[in-house]
């Protein structure tokens, strides 16, 4: 078997998707643990433009694929949230389809963004849609613990949020996870 761009592509999406996912003190996993659950989960890689739902069926799809990730995991004596399925999820699709090239593309504009603690905070100082008290509710609430509702509940804020027709990717300029600690230069 050739290693391909494909291969490539997935595990590095594995990685980013695994990380950011066991950052939550509610469950650590090692990275190759993510591997496995994800791609029993069908997230190979040969999952493609092709496997994704489109816009109208994404919420659907999304709750299906937490609830098989949340078995998988269980499967490996793993206790998921849907919280924490999601973040495994969007992470991997993040890395695949947003930041692989395909962001204007319908399907992947609704893909659902990761969602964290970082975020959630962000977008209540900046009152955010003007939804300030929803998204300090949600902050409490710990992304890792949301349950289906409740994950459902941000997701449907921030389309209401960001406004018609804008792909939900964009509401990750908010996210400072990316910027140094302070008294830092790393």
């Amino acid at each position: 078997m050739s290693y391909t761009i494909e291969e490539h592509k997935h595990r590095s999406a594995v990685w980013g998707a695994a990380t950011g996912a066991r950052a939550s003190m509610l469950c650590r996993f090692p990275v190759r643990d993510g591997k496995l659950i994800l791609e029993e989960a069908g997230f190979t890689a040969k999952f493609s433009l092709a496997n994704l739902p489109s816009p109208k069926n994404i919420d659907t799809k999304h709750r299906q694929w937490r609830e098989t990730i949340i078995q998988k995991a269980a499967d490996r004596n793993y206790t998921f949230t849907h919280g924490i399925a999601a973040k495994l999820i969007n992470g991997y699709l993040k890395d695949r389809f947003v930041c692989g090239g395909f962001h204007d593309y319908e399907k992947v504009k609704c893909l659902h963004p990761p969602i964290d603690a970082l975020l959630l905070d962000t977008l209540a100082k900046i009152n955010f849609g003007g939804h300030s008290r929803k998204w300090r509710m949600f902050f409490n609430l710990r992304w890792s613990k949301f349950d289906s509702k409740t994950y459902q509940d941000v997701i449907s804020l921030m389309r209401q949020s960001l406004g018609p027709g804008k792909p939900l990717w964009k509401i990750e300029q908010y996210w400072s996870g990316h910027q140094p600690s302070r008294g830092t230069d790393a």
